[in-house]
């Protein structure tokens, strides 16, 4: 107990959350593998998107980063190191290391672009020829997630510099003729509420995956969400301890589908019958396919597997095409339903 109170803050456990299903999924497979380029989370206000998202960042197993070094650098993966740090290891000096939390970098709607990529103290380059870098958030959510919330009322430049660093796992900030880069490899989420305005198709298309949630109508779970809530703010380390089990049971499913990840395989037949969904759906590039691909490999390494079936696929394909498909404003029928339509005649 004395362990959970020395934390800064208590985070609402993420086991405790009642429903919700379908964003809980593209968050844990998002962690699995980030590769999978982000989710964006679209929904209802008060639906416990902001909540669900710290609470995942809280659950992660802790990450071995370099002493001294502004961008969490990895010890031994050269994708996620600095430069420096490359430079020490290539010339055998010993680094030092540490354990911290996965960074949890939240990214203010009123940021600029300085606060958001760095900057090059240009003064100092020219005084005295010395590259000085200020980093900014890319280089705080360094193997961590980076959560922005009403991205749809971002701008879109900003949102474009996001999902370009998140794509290539690396920023680049050029002033003057004087150019720094740092490892910049994290999971992007962003939420919003589809009623204040939509993302643009072509910004929306480079998230990974797309979790759509609604407000409970049950009148049950309503309850228990309440009585969930209630317990939490009247003794948040009562609360952390009765599911300490759960989001235990969870981490290590999770450390152990990163760990067998690279070793499952998918059957040339199940890539084939992907692009044939993505073919029929009219889903523009090659994304669509490249995520699902990856997205059911993620979800199998979850269940413990080590190959895909065609039932992975069921339960991950809709998040990864949803948002992939063309508006057509005489459509009745809803993005997801047309996906789960095109996926059962193709996938029997």
């Amino acid at each position: 107990m004395n362990k959970i109170k020395n934390q800064m803050r208590p985070v609402f456990p993420f086991t405790a959350i009642v429903g919700q299903e379908e964003m809980k999924l593209a968050l844990i497979l998002n962690v699995i593998d980030p590769k999978i380029g982000g989710v964006m989370i679209m929904g209802d206000r008060g639906t416990g998107k902001s909540t669900t998202i710290r609470a995942i960042a809280d659950l992660l197993p802790e990450i071995e980063v370099v002493s001294d070094d502004s961008f969490n650098s990895h010890v031994s993966d050269y994708d996620l190191m600095s430069d420096f740090v490359k430079a020490q290891i290539e010339d055998s000096i010993n680094v030092a290391t540490h354990l911290i939390k996965v960074p949890m970098v939240d990214l203010p709607l009123g940021a600029t672009e300085d606060r958001l990529c760095g900057t090059i103290d240009i003064e100092k380059a020219l005084n005295e020829g010395i590259k000085s870098f200020d980093p900014g958030l890319l280089a705080k959510a360094n193997r961590g997630i980076l959560y922005v919330d009403e991205v749809n009322l971002l701008d879109d430049h900003l949102v474009d510099i996001l999902l370009d660093s998140a794509a290539s796992g690396w920023n680049t900030v050029e002033r003057e003729g004087i150019s720094i880069r740092h490892p910049s490899r994290f999971v992007l989420v962003g939420s919003g509420n589809p009623e204040e305005g939509e993302l643009r198709p072509q910004l929306l298309d480079r998230f990974g995956m797309h979790a759509e949630i609604r407000t409970v109508r049950d009148a049950s779970l309503r309850v228990q969400i309440v009585e969930q809530r209630s317990n939490f703010d009247q003794d948040p380390y009562a609360c952390i301890q009765e599911f300490d089990d759960k989001q235990n049971k969870l981490k290590e499913s999770i450390i152990d589908a990163q760990h067998r990840l690279s070793n499952i395989i998918i059957d040339y037949d199940l890539k084939v019958k992907i692009s044939q969904i993505c073919g029929v759906l009219n889903v523009d590039g090659l994304r669509g396919d490249i995520v699902t691909n990856r997205a059911a490999r993620a979800f199998a390494a979850y269940q413990g597997k080590d190959e895909v079936n065609v039932d992975d696929i069921k339960q991950v394909i809709t998040l990864c095409l949803r948002h992939r498909l063309r508006k057509d404003p005489l459509d009745t029928i809803d993005s997801g339903t047309k996906v789960s339509q095109v996926v059962n005649d193709i996938l029997v």
